[in-house]
């Protein structure tokens, strides 16, 4: 009695299994006939590089789920590019790669109606080697102050004349996804063709400066620059005024005639001497102004 109750048992055991294992397979085929399955990377995809049938493959992905843009269809990934970095396992977008025909760099990344413009930077200029690609900056020159005279203490000034200047690379890398610093001597930087005219103006009047800014500040400013005058809130001295010509004698009065029957004509009122004027130079900002009064 006890062994048939094994018996019955071990076959119920087997049943199960062979249940699951058919629910398993009809599962699989059930996939594989709705046609879910998605192409993701296999290895990590570093921006503007070409994808190669390696370096994806293609997994099965809930129905109900599937990000729009994605690729069924391997063969078409074939030599496309990527515009961002994508890790092993992350779906293949169609906003994520250049278009179709784009050849691989970094050309790739710009997009239409930018430009990519390097300048030369050092550890301090790039702030430390904090300015990573995909970072925002500040460009900064100090120059000769063109509205300055030749000894005044306003001759040098520091502005910022470009804001909010994406980071492409920095030296040959164009790798997004690291964070650590890294000191090097160029930065490539997204500009418009009006921009990179002003930068590249800006590099060969003065020094230049990169200003690292927050990923999500957008807000534009508007500063005049600063000058040494105004760093040190020191005053230029207001010019000597002329000195103003003595004022003329009165004429002698002279004495008084005996009294007549006609009333005598009064005596002329001597003229007030001229009013002295005094200049001062006052400052405006980067602006100066003579005033008199």
């Amino acid at each position: 009695m006890k062994a048939k109750g094994m018996g019955f048992l071990l076959v119920a055991m087997l049943a199960g299994l062979a249940a699951v294992v058919l629910g398993v397979r009809w599962l699989q085929a059930k996939s594989a006939s709705d046609g879910n399955g998605i192409a993701v990377a296999a290895v990590e995809l570093q921006l503007g590089s070409r994808i190669a049938p390696a370096a994806i493959r293609l997994v099965e992905w809930p129905s109900g789920s599937i990000p729009n843009g994605a690729f069924t269809d391997l063969s078409k990934l074939d030599g496309r590019v990527a515009i961002t970095g994508i890790q092993p396992g992350e779906p293949i977008l169609e906003s994520r790669l250049a278009p179709d025909g784009t050849k691989g760099g970094l050309s790739a990344v710009v997009p239409e109606g930018k430009r990519a413009i390097t300048v030369r930077v050092n550890d301090v200029i790039g702030v430390a080697g904090f300015t990573l690609p995909g970072n925002y900056v500040d460009i900064m020159v100090n120059t000769e102050n063109t509205g300055a005279n030749r000894n005044n203490e306003d001759q040098m000034i520091s502005k910022i004349v470009l804001e909010r200047i994406l980071v492409l690379a920095v030296a040959q890398e164009a790798n997004r996804d690291e964070t650590k610093p890294k000191v090097v001597n160029a930065v490539t930087l997204e500009v418009t063709p009006e921009q990179a005219e002003r930068l590249d103006l800006a590099r060969s009047v003065g020094n230049l400066s990169l200003v690292l800014r927050n990923q999500i500040d957008s807000n534009p400013t508007d500063t005049a620059g600063i000058t040494k005058a105004m760093l040190l809130r020191t005053s230029v001295e207001a010019p000597v005024a002329p000195q103003s010509p003595p004022a003329k004698p009165a004429a002698p009065r002279r004495p008084a005639a005996k009294p007549r029957t006609e009333t005598p004509a009064p005596a002329p009122t001597p003229e007030p001497a001229p009013k002295q004027q005094v200049c001062v130079e006052v400052i405006r900002g980067v602006s100066k102004v003579n005033e008199c009064f």
